[in-house]
């Protein structure tokens, strides 16, 4: 095989695994849309809400250190230990449940029955808010998140490959941290699927997105099950900026990847799970593939705005996506 058609093989590779990334905060906003009907704003913001404690946990962070040190003149900053990874995961998912029943409780509760404009507006103001808060709890510094996750290029895989090309080709470069974010997806994905089927749980959280009054008639109490679906939306982010905090830091601007997101749920449709891992491969593959096969003709920079002009093109010519319902409103 010719160096280039493997080069080529390496782009994809490394497009699908980018893809994978992309899919990861896609997710969230399928799960919170097709339950509740709700396009949650903030769920680029719960990610790095997720890591930025997950990081303070780890380090023996004092929360609000700041404020407090402030007030009281004092000098607060550590509690003079560490929390193992494992442990602080658990932790942080603790916290992200205890940040899901509030969001319900004390904001959305509040909003049944309101138009979908106020639903979007609500998770602006619930986006900025947590970024405010995690600015506070934790500081706005860049933080370097390591739990333990293998990164660099995989031997392995280079190894393997060098033999393919001839001594012109050197093997592909695929980071180690992608594959385990791969992993980390497709066992995510197979446990929401397992957990929307099989159990008691699962099956009412399908029967609520179908039909909020006909689960309501059955005794489905609608209050749980949002508050599970936003606890599952939060985990998924949390997994999300864990992958990404570990590749590039956990810093402000993590809340952005919710942007690459978006048109990921165009091509796949915002009630569709396997819809947002379809979607994000495509956008994933797609945008390294154009970057290495057009890009140098038009300047490169291309990763930019691809993904938005295929987005673009789907909501012309198939707006509900891929995966997604078509719905016909009579009037």
């Amino acid at each position: 095989m010719s160096a280039d058609f493997l080069y080529m093989i390496e782009v994809v590779i490394n497009g699908l695994m980018a893809g994978v990334l992309y899919a990861l905060v896609a997710l969230g906003f399928v799960l919170i849309y097709k339950a509740s009907g709700i396009f949650n704003y903030a769920q680029g913001v719960m990610a790095l809400f997720g890591a930025l404690t997950l990081v303070g946990i780890m380090e023996g962070q004092v929360p609000f250190a700041h404020i407090i040190n402030a007030t009281f003149g004092t000098d607060l900053h550590q509690f003079g230990w560490t929390v193992p990874a494992l442990l602080a995961i658990l932790l942080t998912v603790g916290v992200m449940i205890l940040l899901a029943w509030m969001v319900h409780t004390f904001v959305f509760r509040h909003l049944v029955g309101q138009e979908p404009i106020i639903l979007f507006m609500a998770t602006i103001g619930l986006a900025y808010f947590l970024e405010g808060i995690g600015d506070l709890m934790w500081g706005s510094d860049i933080k370097t998140l390591d739990v333990g996750i293998p990164q660099g290029g995989s031997l392995w895989v280079e190894n393997l490959s060098s033999g393919l090309g001839g001594e012109d080709f050197y093997g592909f470069f695929i980071d180690k941290l992608d594959i385990t974010a791969s992993v980390v997806a497709i066992l995510l994905v197979a446990g929401l699927i397992a957990f929307a089927q099989y159990t008691k749980q699962g099956r009412a959280m399908r029967a609520v997105a179908d039909d909020h009054q006909a689960a309501l008639s059955v005794g489905i109490s609608l209050n749980f099950i949002w508050v599970l679906v936003w606890s599952l939306a939060g985990m998924v982010a949390l997994v999300a900026g864990i992958m990404w905090g570990a590749k590039s830091g956990v810093q402000f601007s993590l809340s952005l990847i919710a942007l690459k997101a978006l048109p990921v749920l165009m091509l796949g449709g915002f009630t569709s799970i396997p819809g947002a891992i379809v979607g994000g491969l495509i956008i994933g593959v797609g945008e390294k593939l154009f970057e290495y096969t057009i890009g140098p003709m038009i300047g490169g920079a291309t990763e930019n705005w691809f993904a938005y002009v295929l987005a673009l093109l789907f909501l012309v010519f198939r707006p509900q996506g891929l995966f997604g319902e078509r719905i016909i409103e009579r009037v």
